[in-house]
């Protein structure tokens, strides 16, 4: 059977160029565009396929998750690709790596580089290493959240030769601030010329959703002398000793959110209505509540964690696949259910909307996809729901000030 690509995907490729982003969201099939997009640079042709004619090296650099899944040797086969030296049918090197090792490859040179999600922020070593690569070979890079403000694009600006450096970048567009004791942005100037140049590297794949999402959320209650008291005293009861950082004060005050019976009683209640669920959380002691709930007879339960990778339970009747955010935002997908549950929020936008995407996929059988937010109305609670909402990150120091 051929590839048979999208029409969002056909369009986006005419489109990409050399040192492109290409953005989509999760489930949109960037992978797969991408690697057409290499394959047709390397003279082969998708629909018909046919064979690529002296193709450059290939390295993917993505996520560890992504790495270790087979996720995109799965996407490979599509165009007869592998890594694998004995069953390849070109002479021609294909390397799959994390952007933990990206320093490996600083060296090489006249290849083709595909890096997977945007993780070159900021001018440390990967971002250092991705620079030495953009130099000396062809790449793209693909990102469902490709950059929340300016500084977000700087490397991949450097990288198209449109600054000398970072130097070069924030003399011409930063304004930091006269009274920070650490160097802060104020603001942005030249905003139009950024602009220009974001449109430049941006190549937008919008598609159609298979399947409309559908949020709601979900209020739970939770003991407000116990906040009151943590807040006020900073006193830690479990341990029998203060509170010494803010960490480990937010830490203290979700808990008393997220173990609250009513949290567990309305966890259930959708399972009653939904019994085919994936459960988001964040914390082994949220694990822990959630198994001991009597959720009826014949009910599977599942975990991906840090402690545990079951197979998802695909062919129960009634299951629940419990996941923590850091195990499993990324790299699976499911598509034999249309509802997932949030037990608790993540600190992360990107995080949250990675999570959300394990469901929708361009092969959902579904046309309509449920998402619960278990929440209640603390203070804290709510200041990470704002922060979401505006698709940035919670600060906790920022919250305790």
């Amino acid at each position: 059977m051929e590839l048979k690509l999208k029409p969002h995907q056909k369009s986006a490729i005419r489109k990409m160029h050399n040192g492109c982003i290409l953005c989509g969201g999760t489930g949109s099939g960037k992978s797969i565009t991408g690697l057409a997009y290499y394959f047709i640079q390397n003279g082969g042709t998708v629909e018909p396929m046919t064979k690529m004619k002296n193709p450059k090296d290939l390295y993917i650099i993505t996520t560890a998750k992504k790495r270790d899944s087979g996720e995109w040797i799965g996407d490979m086969s599509w165009f007869y690709l592998t890594p694998d030296d004995k069953t390849k049918i070109y002479d021609h090197k294909v390397v799959i790596d994390s952007w933990n090792n990206i320093k490996k490859y600083a060296s090489v040179q006249n290849s083709f580089f595909i890096f997977d999600e945007q993780r070159v922020v900021g001018y440390g070593a990967w971002t250092k290493s991705f620079l030495k690569i953009a130099k000396a070979n062809d790449w793209i890079l693909l990102s469902a959240t490709p950059g929340d403000n300016y500084m977000d694009y700087m490397p991949v600006f450097i990288a198209n030769g449109f600054y000398k450096n970072k130097s070069e970048f924030t003399a011409e567009h930063c304004v930091y601030s006269r009274f920070s004791k650490f160097p802060q942005i104020e603001r942005f100037i030249g905003t139009e010329r950024l602009n220009r140049l974001r449109r430049r590297v941006l190549v937008d794949m919008p598609y159609q959703n298979p399947a409309v999402q559908h949020h709601e959320d979900v209020w739970c209650s939770f003991n407000k002398e116990a906040y009151k008291d943590l807040m006020k005293n900073r006193f830690d009861y479990e341990k029998g000793e203060p509170i010494e950082n803010v960490s480990e004060l937010c830490y203290k005050l979700r808990k008393i959110c997220y173990a609250d019976e009513s949290r567990a009683e309305a966890l259930r209640n959708i399972f009653e209505e939904h019994n085919k669920l994936i459960v988001f959380y964040n914390f082994d002691y949220e694990l822990e509540i959630i198994k001991n709930i009597d959720f009826g007879e014949d009910v599977i339960i599942a975990e991906l964690n840090g402690h545990r990778h079951d197979p998802e339970p695909f062919g129960n009747l009634k299951w629940l696949y419990l996941v923590q955010y850091n195990a499993g935002s990324e790299a699976w997908n499911c598509i034999k259910t249309d509802t997932m549950v949030f037990y608790s929020q993540n600190y992360s936008y990107k995080m949250m909307k990675q999570a959300s995407g394990r469901i929708d996929r361009l092969t959902t059988p579904y046309k309509e996809l449920k998402y619960f937010h278990l929440k209640c109305r603390s203070p804290i609670e709510l200041r990470i729901t704002r922060a979401l909402a505006q698709k940035k990150n919670f600060n906790e120091s920022a919250f305790i000030k």
